[in-house]
């Protein structure tokens, strides 16, 4: 959770939650400059499919198209290295360490994102874009970078105890996912104003995500993993916000609002990162098979079963193009693109925007009823001060509430600004996605595999299985197909 604040001096430059907010809000400010005319971040370095490795990366902005990818490499990888090396000198870091632990991690991490947008690996199985992309096959697993990151990471942290020590200075997950959750409330800010616009049906279908994975999920999976498997609250909280919210995102925001020891969301973080990879592989190919004539309630199905960002955005993309694929075989039918696939982000990020909602609630009633973060214990009757709600209350979710409240109103204001925005948002989470990245592989690097099996890895993925296979895919599908049944997307 948030280091310590050093000895003397303000907790807002010593903390590494107020560090999250401080980037992340200068991320998201140098991404308005598309507002006032000014293209900031459009340096920024993107990875695309590509079958010739020499073009797999790219300036993200048009406007800078003279730039060699190798170039936009090398600068996003020093504006990276400069932001967090200000943030670790000021919480205390061995900035030399830190410098040389965070160059290698960033190589590392960028080669895995490279592998994983192999075009056989990332091009999604739709027969038109696999002839763009010039392949014969491919798996359109586009999340995969993230698994060989984390992979990679496991490998080194493992096997190579040596290096791993050395990068451990570097290796922050947490402050990387904190950073990114920042950098995304922006563009979630501006997906929500884009949703506006869309069919009042689908807001309010979107929005019953949230009574659906809040409401049922959560307290189910943390009844079960009490009742039946006897974890802790410390354990039982972040693992039924992971299963039943967002993945890794949910799984340390709700860490931090009740003080777990780092140890928990590191290893409920490669749990869920597995899994996702899992459903990944089998979920839109089953969706694809069963739900061709029902392509809405497929799409919300990814949205609510797939526990990240990122891999439910996967999913719809590929569960959108196997399904499109088949009612054409079928049935003849051509549907408009990016129907499927808007339903998906559509309820993602409803239950997105409720992460820091979330967290605050758990953090006051683990303040109000003192629920002891390891043995479970209660201390009754005893009086919490308003300090020690915010002591708990996890600060990058401050940064989260800004940058989509601003990017929310200003949309509504004035709608002419969405689109510029939309585009710096959209350069400002090419450096969200690197964030997420060095937190995967960071997760990796730092996860010991047999202390972590001692502390009960195994009953965890049990526990995640019973849960994800149990009721969660089904109970998702259910209120999927109440609530998107017979809706269908306009003919192309």
């Amino acid at each position: 959770m948030s280091s310590p604040a050093n000895a003397g001096g303000s907790k807002l430059l010593k903390l590494e939650d107020w560090w999250a907010v401080w980037i992340g809000l200068f991320v998201f400010l140098l991404g308005l400059g598309q507002v006032f005319g000014a293209d900031l971040l459009g340096w920024v370095v993107k990875t695309s499919a590509y079958t010739d490795i020499t073009k797999a990366v790219a300036p993200i902005s048009k406007s800078y198209s003279g730039m060699s990818g190798f170039t936009s490499l090398i600068l996003t990888y020093l504006f990276l290295l400069a932001v967090t090396t200000v943030g670790a000198a000021a919480m205390g870091s061995n900035v030399k360490k830190f410098m040389a632990g965070f160059t290698i991690i960033f190589w590392l991490t960028y080669g895995c994102i490279i592998l994983g947008e192999n075009a056989h690996i990332a091009t999604p199985p739709d027969p038109a874009k696999q002839v763009k992309a010039g392949v014969s096959w491919s798996l359109g697993l586009g999340e995969m970078g993230l698994v060989f990151a984390m992979l990679l990471g496991l490998i080194i942290g493992n096997f190579f105890t040596g290096l791993a020590k050395f990068l451990e200075e570097a290796a922050k997950p947490e402050w990387f996912i904190k950073t990114g959750i920042v950098i995304l409330g922006a563009a979630l800010g501006i997906k929500t104003i884009e949703a506006a616009s869309l069919a009042s049906t689908i807001i309010i279908r979107g929005l019953c995500a949230v009574v659906e994975a809040y409401l049922i999920y959560w307290p189910v999976v943390y009844f079960v993993s009490r009742r039946y498997f006897k974890f802790t609250p410390e354990w039982s909280a972040p693992l039924a916000s992971g299963i039943s919210i967002c993945g890794v995102s949910a799984a340390i925001a709700t860490g931090a609002a009740i003080r777990s020891r780092p140890v928990v969301p590191v290893v409920l973080s490669a749990v869920i990162i597995v899994f996702v990879a899992v459903e990944l592989l089998f979920l839109p190919f089953l969706a694809a098979a069963t739900l061709y004539n029902e392509p809405m309630v497929a799409g919300a199905w990814m949205g609510l079963a797939v526990k990240s960002d990122g891999g439910a955005i996967a999913s719809g993309t590929l569960t959108e193009s196997l399904i499109y694929a088949r009612a054409a075989a079928a049935h003849g039918i051509t549907y408009a693109k990016d129907w499927v696939l808007m339903v998906t982000t559509t309820t993602k990020i409803f239950i997105d925007i409720f992460i820091g909602v979330w967290a605050f609630i758990l953090a006051v009633i683990w303040s109000v009823f003192r629920i002891d973060k390891r043995a479970g214990a209660q201390e009754k009757g005893q009086k919490v001060s308003p300090m020690e709600i915010w002591d708990r209350f996890p600060k990058f979710i401050i940064g989260f509430v800004v940058t989509l409240l601003i990017m929310f109103f200003a949309g509504l204001i004035n709608h002419d600004i969405v689109k510029p925005a939309k585009t710096g948002m959209d350069h400002a989470n090419a450096l969200r996605s690197i964030f997420f990245a060095l937190c995967f592989f960071s997760i990796g690097l730092i996860t010991n595999v047999r202390r972590l099996w001692a502390e009960g890895m195994g009953k965890i993925v049990v526990v995640y299985a019973v849960c994800l296979f149990g009721f969660i895919l089904w109970v998702g599908l259910f209120i999927s197909w109440v609530f998107y049944h017979g809706i269908m997307p306009p003919l192309a």
